[in-house]
């Protein structure tokens, strides 16, 4: 099985193999990983878990009141007690103390692990027997000193999204059929209740790619008017959607996030056929969800095949159709190192 820090094994990618691809039975995690960046800011390395109740609990009480479903198990007692705050039955400071309690038994333990083993780079150490908290590690400040932490919250969010909404299904993540909105580029999920709006597709695409253009690897921004704002880019033109294709052009399995220039800019793509490399870095990048946790995969899986040899013999056949209709073929020259 893949796992997304073993192919490069950076700060940042240690950080979205924790958040982005590890089996979930709780969303502690997401709720963990935002309270650690609103943290960030704060001087003394030393977080109390006092310190840490309110914006954890804080995170999860916003999702309780749009997703009641925050756990696989059928009860909770913390998220019980959360949903009394919700509701008004308990004040801010009961509701913090009970965080304090029972919010970190499980999570700050297994924050780490990845496919059951712990990453090697920790981004803080348990001293809550010590000291009565958690100590950030440099590992954890290195991280939030680079160029791309500003997409980790949006990041963070659109993967609890998207375990959330299955869960509130009542479906494992694995069965959920997500589909894009070109024009409001989100994800969603269409039910016998009406359709349900996941997450921007901006921010579940991005991990992967780890705020890099898919073509030229320049660096991109998910976050809102940044001057380095991508767009979601149909790697075989949008054009093929009249034109007999094979495949699913609004198809997860065809959506790649691209810089201006490499979408729309002087000399950019267009109505052109990515050329062969790119088409291996396509195919690439869609065997890692089909082996991964991630809850794309089984969309992608359903779009291309069941297998590696069915989806191989997928994106040929799309190659072949868009060259015979687009005839021209479209490159660009690297503008930034290969980290995918």
């Amino acid at each position: 099985m893949s796992i997304f820090f073993e192919n490069d094994p950076t700060l940042q990618s240690y950080w979205r193999s924790i958040i982005l691809y590890g089996r979930n039975v709780a969303s502690y995690k997401f709720a963990l990983g935002k309270a650690l960046i609103d943290l960030n800011k704060k001087p003394n390395d030393l977080i109390k878990l006092e310190d840490l109740s309110e914006p954890f609990s804080n995170h999860l009480c916003e999702h309780l009141k749009q997703n009641d479903k925050q756990i696989t198990s059928s009860n909770s007692k913390f998220l019980n007690s959360l949903k009394k705050f919700n509701q008004g039955e308990i004040k801010l400071e009961e509701r913090n103390e009970i965080t304090k309690k029972l919010g970190f038994v499980n999570v700050i333990d297994a924050f780490h692990e990845v496919n059951g083993k712990t990453i090697p780079k920790k981004f803080f150490i348990d001293e809550r027997k010590d000291s009565g908290g958690i100590r950030l590690t440099n590992h954890f400040y290195d991280l939030f000193e680079l160029q791309e932490s500003e997409n980790f919250l949006n990041e963070v969010e659109a993967r609890w999204r998207l375990v959330e909404t299955a869960w509130k299904l009542g479906v494992a993540v694995k069965l959920v059929q997500v589909e894009h909105d070109s024009v409001g580029e989100q994800f969603f999920i269409n039910t016998k209740l009406g359709r349900i709006n996941v997450t921007s597709s901006k921010n579940a695409l991005n991990g992967y790619q780890k705020s890099k253009c898919f073509f030229c690897f320049d660096y991109i921004s998910i976050v809102k008017r940044s001057l380095k704002l991508c767009n979601v880019d149909h790697f075989f033109p949008d054009t093929l959607k009249s034109k007999d294709f094979p495949g699913y052009v609004d198809g997860i399995w065809n959506l790649v996030l691209a810089c201006k220039e490499c979408n729309r800019g002087e000399g950019g793509k267009f109505a052109k056929v990515p050329s062969l490399k790119l088409l291996e870095r396509l195919h690439k990048r869609n065997e890692y969800f089909c082996s991964s946790h991630h809850p794309l995969r089984e969309t992608i899986m359903s779009q291309t095949g069941q297998n590696k040899e069915q989806r191989t013999k997928f994106l040929q056949k799309c190659y072949d159709s868009a060259k015979k209709k687009l005839i021209h073929n479209w490159d660009v020259e690297p503008k930034g190192t290969s980290t995918f």
